[in-house]
């Protein structure tokens, strides 16, 4: 796997957990939307607020975010872990270059106040080891898993 040697754009997203649904961000506040889970009663999307062109890398983190998110809640819910109101999880997509070769790579930040870091080190493992995201990714790109419970 490649490392890149410049990057020239990142996307970001922050997205929370409540629930039966996520909350998602964009860093810049170009992408605000709620989202729920395959057969869920909510409905599918609920844009509050998006503008014009958001980044191709923002949308990649956005939909792994939202996917990475609810596998922490179903490993969390399979364990009997409660998780914490304030869960959120951060995800960083860098396009960059290489020589004249282009990759992505990615940071993903598990933040879980209150839980022991074990604990939710394991979740966080876990969970992206069932994302369908994260499995889409390994060994295709470069991706750190940092995990906060502060």
């Amino acid at each position: 796997m490649s490392k890149i040697e410049k990057v020239l754009a990142t996307g970001k997203t922050h997205t929370t957990h409540s629930g039966a649904s996520n909350s998602l961000r964009g860093h810049n506040g170009s992408i605000d939307i709620e989202l729920s889970s395959p057969g869920s009663a909510q409905p599918a999307h609920l844009f509050a607020a998006t503008q014009p062109h958001p980044k191709a890398e923002q949308l990649f983190a956005g939909a792994w975010s939202a996917c990475y998110t609810a596998a922490v809640g179903l490993v969390a819910q399979e364990r009997n872990i409660v998780l914490p109101a304030d869960l959120a999880v951060d995800i960083e997509v860098d396009l960059g270059q290489t020589g004249s070769a282009y990759f992505l790579q990615a940071r993903l930040t598990l933040r879980v106040p209150g839980l022991a870091h074990d604990v939710a080190t394991e979740l966080a493992h876990i969970a992206d080891y069932i994302c369908p995201y994260s499995k889409a990714t390994r060994g295709n790109i470069d991706v750190a898993l940092n995990v906060i419970t502060a």
